[in-house]
């Protein structure tokens, strides 16, 4: 997880973005399969089954519809943990800013 913040004035991100050289990735939660299970439509196309973290579970609740950050498992790729939740405004920002992938952005305004 990075925040990025740049000289020019420009390109100031004030939420957390997905750390691409850890394999993370942007997801929708499609389901909540109960048990801290959920299942997630990420931004590859791929679904996969997720779990949320022991040290997440009890601070963060988690709904369907809600965009999150997804790590997925190095030796089974259609499972994976949830790294990050955003918040209905942060979401709205990444998406006002053009920052979410096309196949995920469910929060467009426009």
């Amino acid at each position: 997880m990075d925040h990025k913040i740049e000289d020019n004035g420009e390109n100031i991100t004030r939420v957390i973005t997905p750390n691409k050289r850890k394999g993370e990735i942007y997801g929708i939660v499609e389901k909540l399969s109960g048990a801290s299970r959920l299942t997630v439509m990420c931004e590859d196309g791929s679904t996969r089954n997720c779990r949320i973290p022991g040290k997440m579970k009890k601070r963060m609740w988690i709904r369907e519809g809600d965009l999150v950050i997804v790590k997925p498992w190095d030796f089974q790729d259609e499972k994976g943990d949830i790294i990050y939740r955003y918040t209905r405004t942060q979401a709205l920002y990444l998406s006002r800013n053009r920052m979410l992938p096309e196949i995920i952005d469910v929060f467009n305004e426009r």
